[in-house]
Order: C-alpha cells, then sequence, then structure tokens
C-alpha cells in the first residue's frame, strides 16, 4: 500500500512542479509583452507631447520657463525609455528660445491670439 502511494506521489508531484512553472513562465512572458507595450506607447505619447510645444513654441517665438521645465521632465522620461531621434533636436531648439517675447506689446498680441484661438 505505501509503495502504491509513493508510486503514485511521485509523478503526480513532478506533474505538479512541472505545471507551476510552465504557467509561471507564460505568465511572465505574457507580462513582459505588456510591459513593452506600455513603455512603447508611453514613449509614443512623450514624443507627441514633445512635438507639440515645440510647434506651440515656435509659432510664439518664446518658451516660458514653465513649459521648459515641462519639457525637459518630458524629454528626460522620453531619453530613458529609449527615445532618442527627432525629438532631441526639438528639444535642443526649444531650450534655446527665449523665456519671454521680445517686448511686452509683441507679447500681448500673442496672448490675445491664443486666447481667441482658445475660444473657438
Amino acid at each position: 500500500m505505501k509503495d502504491a502511494f509513493i508510486k503514485w506521489l511521485i509523478p503526480f508531484f513532478c506533474g505538479s512542479i512541472a505545471s507551476f512553472f510552465g504557467t509561471a513562465l507564460s505568465l511572465w512572458k505574457i507580462n513582459l509583452k505588456k510591459s513593452k507595450a506600455i513603455e512603447t506607447g508611453l514613449q509614443c505619447l512623450l514624443r507627441a507631447e514633445i512635438i507639440r510645444m515645440y510647434e506651440k513654441s515656435m509659432e510664439r517665438g518664446y518658451c516660458p520657463l514653465y513649459l521648459k521645465d515641462s519639457l525637459k521632465r518630458a524629454y528626460d522620461s522620453y531619453h530613458i525609455l529609449g527615445g532618442n531621434d527627432v525629438a532631441t533636436d526639438l528639444f535642443r531648439q526649444i531650450m534655446a528660445l527665449p523665456t519671454e517675447p521680445k517686448n511686452t506689446q509683441e507679447g500681448k498680441k500673442d496672448e490675445n491670439r491664443l486666447e481667441k484661438k482658445a475660444d473657438k
């Protein structure tokens, strides 16, 4: 009786261990794919945000400090995620812009124009 129990228990135990590790490996692969997809998606969103900030700043002709700070944080995250292409050049161009308009009259015109766009 004891021998029959051991003969039954050993294959059952080995099969359970194999099933456990097979399932764990499968779940690990799925999580790895999901993690890579999230990383790639986040990188795309950060790149789009950098491009949007570039277009807005170039249209204005200047980039306020708060926007430069936000851009720096977005670019640092983008760079850590492996992004290092056109966005790097855009980042450098934005950082080279002045933080305020050339003269206050020009800045007021720019603010009025942007407010009108926002109202539409």
